[in-house]
């Protein structure tokens, strides 16, 4: 019977997170629907849930602390992590302070152990700072693909330039290009084409792009090409000159961290490998000692 409990615990959970995974994915028809939106262009409605979620989400925001200068350094964080609708930052603090309320819960409750307001407080700070956390996490994770797919942007910006396109044209066709492989830049190199088609400068939207993104590579890139049109040099010359200065800060990148590697293995090995090893191998003589030592010491 013992036995038996804790494989029932775990059969009574895996059907529970079956059925919140049937219940919460969207079925085909309704896949079918978004797809056929998006080709079309029109927007498909959301599920009842989907839009009863936001709408909390929203209504718990109202009561979250806002001050101006963090809402700014916030929505600079999102649109890095690739989030640029208008309700973005609304639903970002209704999650953190969701987050932050579940955990008091939790914590407050006589089911993890002895309530105490002070653990409760501390657990929901955690849990106010846990999204922000995440947040940043999915902009240097985004960060990374934009700088790994810069190299194929710059080849095909060159090998579109000198087939006799402008450089608008060139971003245009380069980010259409690479819509499904590097999906992050792509969406970036649209974002500049609807700035230079509403009438913005080039400069400024490349500017845009840089502090959008907030990735050093682009950043230069886009100083590179400001330069080049401000002063009418050849913008494939000067693209190809970037594209082989980049490659070699990628491979200076990789050999850092090559570099980086012995040391970042010295944590692992001294609280992980070491111990169990030292186990192993004094662990049977250090028994025969105390074995045999002992009773000769009490004699």
């Amino acid at each position: 019977m013992t036995v038996l409990l804790p494989l029932l615990g775990f059969v009574f959970v895996s059907l529970l997170i079956a059925a919140a995974a049937m219940v919460l994915s969207p079925s085909g028809a309704a896949i079918i629907q978004r797809r056929l939106g998006e080709i079309r262009g029109v927007e498909v409605d959301k599920p009842a849930y989907a839009e009863t979620a936001v709408k909390t989400l929203k209504t718990l925001a109202k009561y979250a602390p806002q001050s101006p200068s963090e809402m700014g350094k916030l929505q600079k964080r999102l649109v890095c992590a690739g989030f640029r609708n208008k309700e973005a930052i609304t639903i970002f603090m209704g999650i953190r302070l969701g987050v932050a309320l579940v955990a008091f819960v939790i914590a407050s409750s006589p089911l993890v152990g002895r309530p105490n307001v002070f653990l409760a407080l501390g657990v929901a700070a955690v849990g106010y700072l846990l999204p922000t956390m995440a947040l940043g996490r999915l902009a240097k994770k985004r960060q990374h693909r934009i700088r790994l797919s810069l190299a194929d942007v710059l080849d095909l910006l060159v090998v579109s330039v000198e087939a006799g396109l402008g450089l608008d044209q060139a971003l245009q066709r380069v980010g259409e290009e690479l819509a499904t492989t590097h999906k992050d830049l792509s969406d970036e190199l649209r974002l500049i084409n609807l700035e230079l088609r509403a009438g913005k400068a080039r400069s400024e939207a490349l500017r845009n792009l840089a502090d959008r993104t907030g990735v050093d590579d682009l950043s230069s890139l886009a100083a590179m090409l400001i330069q080049t049109d401000k002063f009418g040099t050849s913008v494939a010359q000067s693209l190809r000159v970037h594209s082989d200065t980049l490659r070699t800060k990628r491979r200076q990148r990789a050999e850092e961290a090559a570099a980086k590697t012995g040391v970042k293995m010295v944590f692992p090995l001294v609280f992980c490998i070491f111990p169990a090893i030292w186990v192993v191998t004094i662990g049977p003589a250090a028994i025969r000692f105390v074995q045999v030592l002992f009773p000769m010491a009490q004699q």
